[in-house]
């Protein structure tokens, strides 16, 4: 198969989909691979890298997607780049479609077939999630203490303190990956932090694994504003596969928080779990509600493009050997997690989440080729 990856677009996204080991297997399992020059300089690979590896570097992005059946890309297609999306080619990226119908709707005229990362599912986990919800959650807590600076607007208070002053108050919405990264890093610098989470389970094996100085509490509404009185850092980390991402902190909530408090709302890709939030980028990552400062970048991993492209591939290249050697029709029909990935088909929604955020009908990946053919 001939295999594409596009450089990102995407403002301040420095990563690649693909790095020259992930190049080095693909054309090792006998296919072509097309790398736009320079794409990889951002996270630390120049094109030598990709051609040792026996990939081919093309000029522009025109020609990528030209070139391939298969385009790999690490965030979704911006407008520019949807003239360039032929009927019946795949592409394997992140979507997060539930937050942007109009992306939907874009990407369903095309005719392509749309696998995305976020909702490829191996039992209860989501694998190719996991790694830059990892860097995000991590970032979050980075993100957040650098903005409690009063020089960024913040309140001025130190997340850990020092002997004789207290030491920041952080809560985390939700524990899972996103919230668990946050949170150790949080209590890592010696932060007073509360995680919610709605999964008794998950609650009992997160007071197991956390240390001393994070407490486990059942999430609910009252709960959530109970600890905004008196809470410096908010880290909204809640995550429903596939789907659009509740909002637990309302607008008349902030009047709860003090002037200068955060909000980081890693969920903004999913159209964020707090009313306020809107996207932001890395160039302006932060806005200014009631006294409250948000940081909602869209696309946090990108500010550590090398450590991110590297975790990245690490996910993705099993799967996208895959489907490279089955194709999208055999993908859907042979492989279960490839099957979960299948958000649009030929025009037709496949992902259940994403038809109920729109009010769309959608349908089985397998059954949407079959209407194809």
């Amino acid at each position: 198969m001939k295999i594409g990856v596009p450089t990102e677009i995407k403002p301040q996204e420095n990563r690649i989909a693909l790095t020259p080991a992930g190049a080095d297997r693909l054309v090792a399992a006998g296919h072509q691979v097309y790398v736009q020059s320079d794409g990889g300089l951002g996270s630390g690979f120049d094109d030598s890298a990709y051609e040792l590896a026996g990939a081919t570097i093309v000029s522009d992005a025109d020609s990528v997607f030209g070139e391939s059946d298969l385009i790999l890309k690490v965030k979704e297609p911006l407008k520019e780049e949807w003239a360039r999306i032929r009927k019946g080619q795949t592409l394997f990226t992140y979507f997060h479609l539930a937050a942007d119908r109009v992306l939907t709707e874009g990407l369903m005229a095309t005719g392509a077939h749309c696998f995305a990362y976020e909702t490829l599912e191996v039992g209860r986990t989501l694998p190719l999630l996991t790694p830059m919800s990892e860097v995000a959650g991590r970032m979050s807590i980075q993100a957040g203490a650098h903005h409690l600076e009063k020089a960024h607007g913040g309140s001025g208070i130190l997340l850990g303190g020092v002997p004789g002053v207290k030491r920041a108050k952080v809560l985390v919405i939700g524990g899972g990956v996103v919230g668990i990264n946050a949170a150790r890093m949080a209590c890592g610098l010696g932060a007073d932090v509360t995680i919610m989470d709605v999964n008794l389970d998950r609650l009992r094996y997160l007071d197991e694994v956390m240390p001393a100085n994070c407490r486990t509490v059942h999430s609910s509404r009252f709960a959530i504003r109970e600890h905004l009185n008196h809470v410096d850092l908010v880290i909204g980390a809640v995550l429903i596969p596939g789907a659009a991402a509740p909002k637990l902190v309302h607008r008349e909530d902030l009047e709860l928080m003090g002037e200068g408090s955060v909000i980081v709302d890693v969920a903004v890709d999913q159209g964020g779990c707090v009313e306020t939030c809107k996207p932001t980028t890395h160039a302006n990552p932060t806005f200014v509600v009631d006294g409250v400062v948000h940081y909602c970048v869209a696309n946090m991993p990108g500010a550590v493009p090398r450590t991110s492209t590297l975790a990245l591939t690490n996910a993705t290249l099993s799967y996208t050997l895959e489907l490279a050697r089955l194709g999208g029709k055999a993908a859907v029909e042979q492989s279960a997690p490839l099957r979960t990935a299948a958000n649009i088909i030929g025009g037709q929604i496949t992902c259940k989440a994403v038809g109920e955020a729109f009010g769309m009908a959608s349908v089985d990946p397998a059954e949407a080729y079959g209407r194809l053919a």
